[in-house]
């Protein structure tokens, strides 16, 4: 008997999961930007030049490369040969100097983060064999990945990991710096025995909690690729030397820095630290992240009714104590409108740039769908998803957000003081076919009853002292909306 297929296949694909059409190009534009010829970083420029802050190529690639790797492990795994050229050429990119030869600088240190040099130190062009984890880590982790991934031992030959250091115009001669996973691995182990299990420096003298969870996830790829188990005990020496430091502060938010020679920590600045270091360290200690998620979030990503937002961290701070010192309901609109008019700012973590990344990388990781959801599509309506190439990505945006905390989004076509009708006019609307929410603030107030006009209707009143201030909540389209602030 012969068997001959159907011609027709009745099979219910939509049993099967597939990525949508922004998830696909969001994925093209990792193959987009990785592809670009070596030297060209369109799209991946950052607010400086020397590839000091966090918005460097280091953390782009690394990023990229786990976004493809989630994406293949969990929703494509079939699609081997499409993924594992793009992995290789994320680690190609990594390793071209465009990416580490900032350490040759940086390996000098200064005062910044070593206040008892009394002269810089020795440069060194190699950018992995000490400190630098920063760097170091992520490699470590992408070529780990790249292994288990594809089952590919390319990365654990002698020399499959080499940095050339050849300044045209400097030095003797082209220097050569090989490694492999295993001996990056080693020299990465060995820095952190030597500084007694806190981990390994990101800059000279500074130790981040964040930078040093991607080796140690490397690491357990690693031991279960060949079948050991050195993580164990680093992991155990680890969390011995931090719960003696104290890696979790009072307020529930991990430090931001330690300095090693001097054995001090540096408090926590803001939510952006805590975020990034939850979304990787929850693959090995999920209790403890689990556990202070609701107090560490608390101020930053807010809920109230179907609006999620991200606060700065003036006004996260001022948020926080309202809830703790006056019992304040962190879901009430009136909580955030109060802590919006704190007049005593907070400093944010220097060089981190917005939170919104980390803080979309922790919720994703912890399943906070309700949060997630918010702020992507606060996201999606505010900071210009584009498409180029059949990639999607969102355009830079290097301000967090600007005294107001959201005018810069519409167009002011009016604003003026009527010191006669002791009246503050305001006239705004959206450059697009968009709607957005506003938060225009008057301050210098004199003392006495104000109240808050949009189109002419009460918004709100109430009574200010002398000097003080009042923030309306104004949801703005492409008509023209009249906001007054008058003194009754």
């Amino acid at each position: 008997m012969t068997i001959t297929p159907s011609q027709r296949l009745q099979l219910d694909l939509d049993r099967y999961e597939k990525l949508d059409s922004l998830q696909a190009g969001h994925l093209r534009h990792i193959y987009n930007t990785s592809s670009q010829p070596d030297g060209q970083w369109n799209h991946m420029g950052g607010v400086e030049s020397l590839q000091e802050s966090f918005d460097s190529y280091r953390y782009q690639l690394a990023t990229m490369a786990y976004a493809t790797a989630v994406t293949h492990y969990h929703r494509i795994p079939a699609a081997r040969s499409m993924f594992k050229p793009l992995f290789r050429q994320l680690i190609h990119k990594m390793l071209l100097p465009d990416v580490w030869a900032y350490w040759y600088t940086s390996s000098q240190s200064g005062p910044l983060l070593d206040a008892s040099l009394t002269a810089l130190r020795e440069p060194c062009p190699d950018p992995v064999c000490k400190e630098n984890i920063m760097y170091s880590g992520h490699l470590l982790l992408m070529t780990s990945l790249y292994a288990m991934l594809f089952d590919d031992d390319e990365f654990e030959k002698p020399g499959s990991i080499t940095f050339t250091w050849a300044p045209m115009f400097w030095g003797f001669g082209a220097q050569s710096f090989k490694y492999d996973n295993g001996s990056l691995q080693n020299v990465i182990f060995s820095q952190m025995e030597q500084n007694n299990w806190v981990g390994v420096c990101c800059e000279p003298n500074a130790v981040f909690i964040v930078c040093n969870q991607y080796p140690i996830i490397a690491m357990r790829y690693n031991d279960v690729r060949h079948g050991t188990n050195k993580v164990e005990s680093v992991l155990e020496n680890y969390k011995a030397a931090w719960d003696k430091k104290g890696m979790v502060t009072p307020e529930g938010l991990y430090i931001s820095w330690l300095l090693l020679k001097q054995d001090h920590i540096v408090p926590p600045l803001g939510i952006g630290f805590t975020a990034w270091a939850n979304a990787f360290m929850n693959s090995w200690n999920s209790e403890l992240v689990a556990s202070l998620y609701e107090k560490q979030v608390l101020g930053y990503a807010t809920v109230i009714g179907d609006e999620v937002r991200l606060q700065s961290s003036d006004v996260a701070q001022e948020f926080r104590r309202l809830v703790r010192e006056e019992g304040a309901n962190p879901h009430d609109p009136s909580t955030l409108t109060k802590s919006r008019s704190s007049p005593h700012p907070a400093p944010s973590d220097p060089g981190t740039g917005s939170p919104l990344p980390y803080v979309l990388l922790w919720l994703s990781e912890l399943g906070r769908k309700t949060e997630l959801d918010g702020l992507l599509r606060y996201l999606d309506r505010h900071q210009k998803p584009t498409w180029e190439n059949g990639g999607l990505f969102y355009s830079r945006n290097d301000t967090e957000t600007n005294e107001d905390g959201s005018l810069a989004q519409v167009d002011c076509l009016r604003g003026m003081w009527d010191n006669e009708a002791m009246v503050l006019i305001l006239t705004v609307r959206t450059w697009e076919n968009r709607r957005v929410q506003i938060h225009p603030t008057a301050q210098n107030l004199d003392a006495g009853l104000w109240a808050v006009y949009v189109d002419g209707e009460l918004l709100k009143y109430d009574n200010v002292e002398a000097g003080g201030l009042m923030v309306a909540d104004v949801e703005v389209g492409t008509d023209e909306v009249d906001i007054l602030f008058k003194k009754v």
